[in-house]
């Protein structure tokens, strides 16, 4: 992709950005009321949020695209903001955020150690994951408040995952065609084993949420084949994940 082809994305964050300015806040005021083992999931996914990007943006800035880094900027930003939004729903029920989490430290060490290529294929099983979670926790509680933040991040999370199927197409097209598809179905496979992790580790709190751990399981597979096809297809703007 030449110069300025992620333009029109900096266009999307940064309209983004603006509306999110102009609504403000939820009204944290109204609190919020959970199950013990939704509470817990929800801590664990706010870890996950959290992080000042600074590997990621320093790869994007070395890849010499400035529209592609001035997007990976905004992305960061998106991200910081899921994570106070979510601290600040753990706080409106009166519930501490964590300091850390083991499977979060996994996911980082393993995308410092990497080139932007790999960094993104690691990342995007997170992408791909967080978008059923919020979907599942927007659907899934009574909570008016909680239902509000899921719906805000998974409304980005809509936006994050064709951004980087885009870039992911940019930079699977440097590779020899014949090892395109075989880099996308290991990555498939590492998404099936982080997903199970992920089933084990908040089953209770998917059962409160009314999805089982295999639709849960099964759902981000479905997801997972769209991103691929976006991945290796012409056109990655066709992905289309479903809600």
């Amino acid at each position: 992709m030449g110069a300025g082809g992620f333009a029109k994305w900096t266009r999307r964050f940064e309209e983004e950005r603006e509306l999110r300015r102009g609504r403000g806040d939820p009204d944290w005021g109204r609190g919020a009321v959970l199950h013990p083992a939704v509470w817990a999931s929800v801590q664990r996914f706010q870890v996950g949020e959290d992080g000042d990007g600074a590997n990621l943006v320093g790869k994007a800035d070395q890849a010499g695209d400035a529209d592609y880094a001035q997007v990976v900027r905004l992305f960061v930003a998106e991200e910081q903001n899921h994570a106070r939004l979510l601290a600040l729903l753990l706080g409106a029920g009166g519930v501490p955020t964590l300091a850390g989490h083991w499977s979060d430290t996994v996911f980082v060490r393993l995308r410092r150690l990497m080139g932007l290529r790999l960094e993104l294929l690691v990342l995007m099983i997170a992408e791909v994951v967080a978008l059923r979670y919020y979907r599942a926790l927007r659907d899934g509680v009574a909570d008016p408040l909680t239902s509000e933040v899921a719906a805000r991040i998974l409304s980005d999370e809509e936006r994050h995952v064709p951004f980087h199927c885009e870039r992911l197409h940019v930079s699977l097209a440097e590779l020899p065609r014949p090892v395109r598809r075989p880099v996308m179905a290991l990555w498939r496979l590492l998404l099936f084993a982080v997903t199970l992790v992920v089933v084990v580790d908040h089953g209770p709190a998917l059962r409160r949420l009314g999805l089982g751990r295999l639709r849960f399981l099964a759902d981000v597979l479905v997801s997972a084949d769209a991103v691929v096809s976006a991945v290796l297809a012409p056109r990655p703007d066709a992905w289309s994940g479903g809600r």
